[in-house]
C-alpha cells in the first residue's frame, strides 16, 4: 500500500469521525473528563487523547500488515528506547506482565537461584512484589519514610544480606527519593538496581532519567498511566541480551527473535531459520518451534503500537502539564488544616503520576476519611496509595508481619492521592477550589 493510499485512509477516518461529532454523536465516553461541564465527575486521571489515536488505530486495522505484534509494535519499542534513552525495549500486553518478564530475564541472566532476595518496598502495588515470588525468588520489605512515603534507605541498608540479589524500585507516584545515597548503598553491595518505572515515566534526578543506571526498567500504559495504549507495557535496558530474554519468554519462550517484517524472510533474521537447532536430534527443525525458556504469550495487537506512536509525540507535552497541574492543585488542598502535601527534592523533577496528601490524625475533623468522603461525594475521583502495606493484605499474610512496618501501617489511615493528569483541566481545577473552600467553611 502506497503513502498516498494511507494518507487518504486517515483522511476518510477523519472525516468520518467528524461527521460523528457534527450528528451529536456520543463517541469515546471512556476519554475520561471529556466535554467536562460542572456537577460532572472529576476522573482523577484516563487517556489524553484526541483524534489522532483513533485514526491511527483504525487505519491500522484497515491498512496494516499485522493484526498480532507486527511492525508498529516494533516501531514503537525503538522510538520509546530512543525516547527515555535506553538500548533496546520489548512490549508486553501491561506494566504488571512487564515485571512479570523483567524478573524471569533477570534471573535467568544473573543465575539467581530460587530464594535468592530482591529488597522492595511494603507499600505499593502488588504486581511489583508477585513476580519476585512467581519466579521463586524471595522479597524482603522495607519500611517506608513518612516524610515522603518512599522507602527508607537506612532501613533497606539493613536488609542486605549474603543472599540479596537486588532491589526494586517504585518511587511513590513517580517522585524521586535520594537516588545518591540509593546508588551509593546498591554499588557499595554489588546488588542490581531494578526499576519498576509504571509510575515514574520521565521522572529524573539530576537531569538524568532515574532509570540510567537501572539494569532493566518496566514501564505501564494502562489508561491512567502517562502514556495510555489501551492496555500495554514494555521492559527496557541498556543489556540487549536481557530484552532478548525478556522477550522470549514474552513470546510462549520460543528462541526465534524476530520482530515485525523479519517474520516474513524466508530465512529469518539468523540466515538459518531451517537448522539442525534440537540437542540429540540431527534432523533439521524450524527455530520459529525452538523453546529455550518456559514462556508466556503477553504479546499486544500492532494497534496498540500505532497508538503508542502518536502517544510519544506528546510525552513532553503530558509531562510539562502533569507538573504544572500538580503545583496548582497541590496549593489548594495545603489550606486544608493539617494537611501536608508530598513535594519533590532538591534534584528531582518529577513526572507526578498523582498528588500524594497526608492528612491530620484520625480524631480531627480534617482526617482523610472526612476529606476522601466530601470529595468523592461531590464528584472528585480520588485514590488510596495503592495496597497501603502490602502485609496486611490475604494474599501476603504469610510472608512476613505488618506490625514490623509501622510506618507502613499507618498509610490507609492518612494518604490519599487526586490526579494531576492532562485530562484535569483549568476549568476542573477552579472547581475542586471551590469544593475544597466550601469544605473549609462548612468545618
Amino acid at each position: 500500500m502506497s503513502l498516498t493510499e494511507i494518507t487518504s485512509h486517515k483522511s476518510q477516518i477523519a472525516n468520518f469521525l467528524n461527521s460523528l461529532a457534527d450528528d451529536n454523536e456520543e463517541i469515546f465516553p471512556y476519554l475520561a473528563n471529556r466535554n467536562w461541564k460542572k456537577g460532572k465527575q472529576i476522573f482523577y486521571s484516563g487517556p489524553y487523547w484526541d483524534n489522532e489515536e483513533i485514526i491511527a488505530a483504525i487505519n491500522t486495522l484497515i491498512s496494516g500488515k499485522w493484526l498480532s505484534a507486527g511492525e508498529n509494535i516494533n516501531k514503537f519499542e525503538i522510538n520509546f528506547s530512543k525516547k527515555f534513552e535506553f538500548k533496546r525495549s520489548v512490549m508486553v500486553n501491561s506494566g504488571s506482565s512487564a515485571n512479570l518478564v523483567m524478573i524471569a530475564a533477570l534471573k535467568k541472566y544473573f543465575g539467581w537461584k530460587n530464594s535468592d532476595e530482591i529488597i522492595v518496598c511494603a507499600c505499593g502495588f502488588p504486581t511489583t512484589v508477585n513476580p519476585i515470588i512467581q519466579n521463586g525468588l524471595k522479597p524482603v520489605f522495607v519500611d517506608i519514610d513518612f516524610e515522603d512515603l518512599n522507602w527508607d534507605l537506612n532501613s533497606l541498608l539493613a536488609k542486605i544480606t549474603k543472599k540479596t540479589v537486588a532491589v526494586i524500585s517504585s518511587p511513590v507516584l513517580g517522585n524521586p527519593y535520594d537516588m545518591d545515597k540509593f546508588l551509593s548503598i546498591v554499588k557499595e553491595h554489588k546488588l542490581e538496581y531494578i526499576a519498576d518505572n509504571c509510575d515514574s515515566l520521565g521522572s529524573k534526578w539530576k537531569d538524568e532519567f532515574l532509570t540510567k543506571e537501572a539494569v532493566a526498567s518496566s514501564c505501564s500504559f494502562y489508561p491512567a498511566h502517562h502514556i495510555c495504549t489501551i492496555e500495554g507495557g514494555m521492559v527496557s535496558s541498556n543489556n540487549e541480551e536481557i530484552i532478548s530474554i525478556a522477550r522470549s519468554f514474552a513470546w510462549w519462550g520460543r528462541d526465534c527473535y524476530c520482530v515485525g517484517v523479519q517474520n516474513k524472510l524466508k530465512n529469518g533474521t539468523c540466515g538459518k531459520r531451517f537448522d539442525k537447532w534440537l540437542d540429540g536430534y540431527s534432523k533439521v527443525v524450524d527455530h520459529k518451534y525452538v523453546f529455550g525458556v518456559q514462556g508466556y504469550n503477553l504479546k499486544t495487537p500492532d494497534l496498540l503500537g500505532s497508538i503508542g506512536l502518536v502517544q510519544l509525540e506528546k510525552y513532553d507535552e503530558i509531562h510539562r502539564i502533569r507538573r504544572e497541574n500538580k503545583e496548582l492543585i497541590g496549593k489548594i488542598f495545603e489550606r486544608i488544616p493539617g494537611t501536608r502535601i508530598i513535594n519533590e527534592k532538591e534534584y528531582a523533577e518529577t513526572s507526578w503520576f498523582g498528588i500524594p496528601i497526608v492528612c491530620s490524625e484520625i480524631d480531627s475533623k480534617f482526617n482523610k476519611k472526612s476529606v476522601v468522603k466530601y470529595l468523592e461525594d461531590n464528584g472528585v475521583q480520588t485514590r488510596n496509595y495503592f495496597a497501603g502495606n502490602l502485609l496486611m493484605h490475604p494474599a501476603y499474610k504469610d510472608l512476613d508481619d505488618p506490625i514490623n512496618y509501622p510506618n507502613a501501617l499507618k498509610v490507609l489511615d492518612k494518604v490519599f492521592f487526586v490526579g494531576c493528569s492532562p485530562v484535569i483541566s483549568k476549568e476542573m481545577i477552579n472547581h475542586i477550589d471551590f469544593l475544597v473552600t466550601k469544605f473549609l467553611k462548612e468545618n
